[in-house]
């Protein structure tokens, strides 16, 4: 084995080993999540932000990377969509934390699995990309499961798509941003980090906010929430450098699955016959859709002589 062969392989199993604890992390959020239920969700995702950005910053001065940031601050139009990009994360976040506290975990678990398949409907209609036969499959068996659960609940499940489609445009947006993933997660919340904490301060001066409050617990939670935020997101970012697309796209369904997980054996959320069919339509649309992108794959590298 050559030493590239032997640095490539290693840079690999570091890259796993990244992305891998940040999807267990993503996957065990619900858990620290419900300790904060009494906490209301703007309220949480305000402290997400405010103390993200120390370690953010931290992350940027050991890497040696703060030129990037502040090249990008003198760019009206990346802090223009470095604003926008960081709304929709916040409306995410805002979603994701009621949505956990309303015992609707299960529901979030089904967004972060239909993203990627919408995702791939997104490039369809935005970029014009062509869907293959099996792409289309994989969508049209998710539009019967949400269909189903629709049907069930007499009406559209909102936590799940709206959890979906503000991800997946972000996702889509995020790629657009010219600056690497951690610089651009530190110029987001530094854009977010005024407002937010404007806002928790104005939480305490009218006696409506729980860092400063009777039950002295609630500080070392609120405190948590940056490195609950910014620990996975940076893990994710340092991995998706050294992993092929393809492996990253099947280790994201590690983190819904574990929430759906949490949800229904922890947390002991209904899961009736429904729920199982829309949920089996789901996996087997997400199982089509992958091999659809191995055999893509294979398709297109070169053959030996």
């Amino acid at each position: 084995m050559t030493s590239d062969m032997q640095a490539s392989d290693a840079a690999a199993s570091h890259g796993f080993a990244f992305a891998f604890s940040a999807y267990l992390l993503w996957g065990a959020l619900p858990l620290f999540m419900k300790l904060v239920a009494h906490i209301p969700a703007v309220e949480v995702v305000a402290h997400r932000i405010v103390w993200s950005l120390p370690l953010a910053g931290i992350t940027l001065l050991v890497l040696g990377r703060t030129a990037d940031v502040k090249v990008a601050l003198r760019s009206p139009r990346t802090i223009l969509l470095a604003a926008l990009t960081a709304a929709i994360i916040t409306c995410n976040w805002g979603i994701y934390v009621w949505a956990i506290a309303a015992d609707r975990a299960v529901e979030t678990a089904l967004g972060y699995y239909i993203n990627p398949l919408v995702s791939v409907a997104m490039g369809a209609v935005l970029l014009g990309e062509k869907l293959n036969r099996y792409q289309l499959a994989a969508i049209a068996l998710a539009i019967v499961a949400v269909l189903i659960l629709a049907f069930d609940a007499g009406g559209v499940p909102w936590v799940s798509l709206a959890l979906a489609a503000t991800f997946a445009v972000y996702g889509f947006l995020r790629k657009t941003l010219p600056i690497g993933p951690s610089q651009g997660f530190f110029l987001e919340v530094l854009i977010l980090a005024l407002p937010a904490l404007a806002y928790i301060l104005w939480l305490q001066a009218h006696g409506e906010g729980h860092f400063v409050s009777s039950n002295p617990g609630d500080i070392g939670l609120l405190l948590a929430c940056g490195p609950v935020t910014a620990v996975p997101l940076l893990l994710y970012a340092f991995g998706a450098k050294l992993l092929r697309l393809s492996t990253l796209g099947l280790m994201q369904y590690i983190a819904p699955t574990i929430v759906f997980l949490i949800a229904v054996f922890v947390f002991g959320e209904p899961f009736d016959g429904v729920r199982l069919v829309a949920f089996a339509l789901i996996w087997l649309a997400l199982a089509i859709y992958t091999w659809s992108m191995f055999a893509r794959r294979g398709e297109t590298q070169p053959k030996a002589a």
